[in-house]
C-alpha cells in the first residue's frame, strides 16, 4: 500500500469510529464493539487477499498505555468536587475496592478448580479479567442521570488505578510478608505526593506558557511522567487521574496564597480547551486501538468449547458478584448499574504486561477477547432502556449543574 492509500486507509477508520460513536449515543451500543469488529472484518478481508501487515501486537501495549492516559485525564477533567458528591465518591471507591478484590478471589478460584493451577499464577491472570475498562465504561454511560453517571466514572477510574497497583504488587514480589505491604504503602504515599506537587507544577507551567503550542506540551510530560513511574512499577495512573481533577476544581480552592501565585485571567478558557483536545485525542487513540485489537483476533480460538465454557463461568461469577454486592453492601437499585462493569483496553494492557512465568495456557487472547465482547454486549443491552432523548443528546447540559439525584 502506497502513501495515499495508507492515508485514505486511516482516515476512513477515523470517519467510521466517528459514525460508530454517533450511533452508539442512539443506541447504548458501544462503540469498542464496532471498532473490534471492523478489525475482525479487515482480518478476514488480510487473510484472504494474503495481505501481509506487520505483527499489530507489537503496537497494541503503546496505543493503549497513550489511551489510557487520555481517557482518564478526559474522564478526570469532568469531575467538579460538591459537598453533594462525597457519598457518590465514598460509594464508587467502596464498590471498585471491594468488587476488585471479591472478582479476582471468584475468577481465581474458578481458573484454579479448572486447571489446579498455583494460586498466585491464578490470581495474577485473574486481574486483567476483573478490572472497569474506564475507556469502555465512560463514553457508554452518556443516557444515565448525572450522579449515576458520575458514580460510572469515579468507579471505573479507581478501579484502573487499583487493579494497577494490585496487578503490580503481586507480578514484583515473590513472597507477601510485612516487607511487601509496607513497600506497598510507602509507594503510595510517595505517589500521592507526587502528584500533589505535580500538579501544582504543571498549572503554574499553563499559566505561564506563553507559546502558542502548550496543551500537548502538557500532554507530552504527562506521559513523561506515567510512563517513567511505570519504569519503577509504580502506579502512576494516580498522577493523572489527580492532575485532571485538580485543574477541574482549582479555581475552588479557598487558600488565598494558591490564587494568587497558580491562577491566572484565561485559565477557565484554557481548561475548557485543553478538555477539549484531550477527549478528541482520546477518540483517535481509542479508535486505533480497538481495530488493532480486533485484527489480532483469531476467530478459530473463539470455536473452541472449553474457552467458551469457562468464558461463561466467568461472566456469571462477574455479574453474580457485582449484583449482591450492590443490592446488600451498597444498597443501591440493580438497574442499570449492575451490567456496567465492562472489560476492555485496560485489561488487554494488563495481559499484555503479564511475566512469562505468569501466563496461563487456558487464559489467552480467545478467553480475554470473550470476557472483552460479552460485558460490553451485556452493557449494551442493560442500558437500553436508559438512551438519551434528542433533546439531551442535542443540547448537554455541564454535569455540575443539574440537580443532585440519589443513586437508588
Amino acid at each position: 500500500m502506497d502513501t495515499y492509500g495508507i492515508l485514505i486507509f486511516l482516515s476512513g477508520l477515523v470517519i467510521f469510529s466517528y459514525l460508530f460513536d454517533l450511533f452508539a449515543r442512539r443506541t447504548s451500543v458501544p462503540a469498542v464493539l464496532l471498532l473490534m469488529g471492523l478489525g475482525i472484518v479487515l482480518r478476514v478481508l488480510a487473510d484472504a487477499w494474503t495481505f501481509r501487515v506487520m505483527d499489530m501486537q507489537l503496537i497494541l501495549p503503546t496505543l493503549g498505555n497513550v489511551g489510557l492516559i487520555l481517557i482518564v485525564l478526559e474522564g478526570a477533567l469532568d469531575l467538579r468536587y460538591e459537598r453533594e458528591k462525597r457519598t457518590t465518591i465514598s460509594k464508587a471507591f467502596t464498590s471498585a475496592l471491594m468488587l476488585l478484590l471479591i472478582t479476582v478471589a471468584a475468577i481465581a478460584g474458578l481458573l484454579h478448580f479448572i486447571t489446579d493451577t498455583a494460586w498466585i499464577v491464578c490470581v495474577a491472570n485473574a486481574i486483567p479479567l476483573s478490572v472497569i475498562s474506564s475507556a469502555v465504561a465512560i463514553p457508554s454511560v452518556v443516557g444515565l442521570s448525572t450522579e449515576r453517571k458520575e458514580f460510572v466514572v469515579y468507579e471505573s477510574s479507581f478501579s484502573d488505578i487499583l487493579g494497577i497497583v494490585f496487578f503490580n504488587f503481586i507480578v514484583s514480589n515473590d513472597s507477601f510478608g510485612f516487607g511487601a505491604f509496607g513497600k506497598l504503602g510507602g509507594e503510595i504515599l510517595g505517589v500521592l505526593i507526587l502528584s500533589a506537587l505535580f500538579s501544582m507544577a504543571l498549572l503554574w507551567l499553563l499559566g505561564r506558557i506563553k507559546h502558542k503550542v502548550k496543551f500537548f506540551l502538557i500532554m507530552a510530560i504527562l506521559v513523561l511522567v506515567y510512563a517513567m513511574g511505570k519504569q519503577f512499577h509504580l502506579s502512576s495512573l494516580v498522577v493523572v487521574l489527580a492532575f485532571g481533577m485538580f485543574l477541574a476544581n482549582a479555581d475552588q480552592l479557598p487558600f488565598q496564597w494558591f490564587q494568587s501565585r497558580f491562577m491566572y485571567p484565561d485559565f477557565k478558557r484554557d481548561l475548557e480547551q485543553f478538555h477539549s483536545l484531550s477527549g478528541e485525542s482520546a477518540f483517535l487513540i481509542r479508535t486505533f486501538f480497538f481495530v488493532v485489537f480486533g485484527y489480532t483476533v483469531i476467530l478459530m480460538q473463539l470455536a473452541d468449547k472449553t474457552v467458551v465454557l469457562v468464558g461463561m463461568g466467568l461472566l456469571a461469577a462477574t455479574y453474580l458478584v457485582r449484583a449482591v454486592f450492590l443490592k446488600v453492601a451498597l444498597k443501591v437499585d440493580l438497574r442499570p448499574l449492575v451490567y456496567v462493569t465492562p472489560r476492555g483496553l485496560i485489561s488487554i494492557l494488563l495481559y499484555f504486561s503479564l511475566p512469562a512465568k505468569l501466563k496461563m495456557p487456558g487464559v489467552g487472547m480467545g478467553l480475554l477477547f470473550l470476557m472483552v465482547l460479552g460485558t460490553c454486549v451485556i452493557m449494551a443491552f442493560g442500558l437500553l432502556g436508559n438512551r438519551p432523548t434528542k433533546e439531551v443528546a442535542a443540547e448537554p447540559m455541564e454535569p455540575h449543574t443539574l440537580p443532585p439525584e440519589r443513586i437508588t
